[in-house]
């Protein structure tokens, strides 16, 4: 009796984490990165940069993703001043920065690669040790969306 209530138990939480997969694929990259927790100043960006329906759109996207953490790493006061109105300009750029069209999977990835984003501007892949993004290292990667895909990253990278 208690091996099969084991066994349904079981069945049950792989149905359930089947489930909850499925409904995460169908979420757009806002609502993933909403979701997570670890990226309110991420999201509050891209609301301030007036970002959050072009990342909602079709895609697909391939967004490197500062964590909360990487944006409190930057020297007191950078996020304060980059969202406030009149500076709107700078924080699109280092946002959009951030951002690759296309999605562009962890197994596409080679080192040295060059990936142009939607700045403008390039970035440079590392793989040697480990997966870099222009010298930020990718924590977390391979987080699928609805239109790309995140790679989550510890700093906040800077165009030139």
């Amino acid at each position: 009796m208690i091996r099969r209530t084991f066994v349904m138990a079981a069945a049950a939480a792989a149905i359930a984490g089947t489930a909850f997969a499925a409904a995460h694929a169908k979420k757009d990259i806002v609502d993933t990165a909403v979701d997570a927790g670890s990226f309110t100043t991420l999201v509050a960006a891209v609301q301030a940069a007036g970002l959050v329906e072009t990342l909602k759109g079709e895609g697909p996207f391939t967004v490197f993703a500062p964590t909360d953490e990487a944006f409190a790493a930057l020297p007191e006061g950078t996020v304060e001043t980059l969202l406030m109105p009149e500076n709107k300009d700078q924080l699109v750029a280092i946002l959009t920065y951030h951002v690759v069209p296309g999605k562009v999977m962890s197994t596409d990835l080679s080192d040295g690669m060059m990936a142009g984003t939607v700045n403008g501007a390039e970035v440079t892949i590392g793989t040697t040790d480990g997966v870099t993004v222009d010298g930020a290292n990718v924590v977390s990667a391979d987080i699928e969306a609805s239109n790309g895909v995140i790679h989550v990253i510890d700093a906040v990278i800077l165009p030139e």
